[in-house]
């Protein structure tokens, strides 16, 4: 599969086939959210945030690529990702784009 965030990819024909989309909600354990809170006494990255958004946004992409997947599609494009807070210390994350099927 292929993912880009251009709207076509270069020496390709497409068809599309329509909007696709994969999302999820992560949060950090109570433990895990009590040490970042200290951190942000001292400054510097909140590793553990870091690592549940990369997480959170390789999942929705993988849920993006299978329902793109479901619909045959060789490529999703214009690939982009949305996030927001649900609640202290969780975020949702959203990734979608459009399927394409090559001619």
């Amino acid at each position: 599969m292929i993912l880009v965030n251009t709207d076509y990819i270069s020496g390709k024909e497409t068809e599309m086939l329509g909007l696709v989309k994969g999302s999820t909600i992560q949060s950090k354990n109570i433990g895990k959210d009590i040490t970042q809170s200290f951190k942000t006494l001292v400054g510097g990255e909140l590793k553990a945030y870091t690592d549940m958004m990369n997480e959170a946004r390789a999942l929705a992409t993988k849920r993006m690529v299978e329902e793109a997947e479901q619909l045959g599609a060789d490529a999703v494009l214009n690939v982009r990702y949305a996030s927001s807070a649900v609640m202290q210390g969780a975020a949702e994350v959203m990734a979608y784009g459009t399927a394409v099927r090559f001619k």
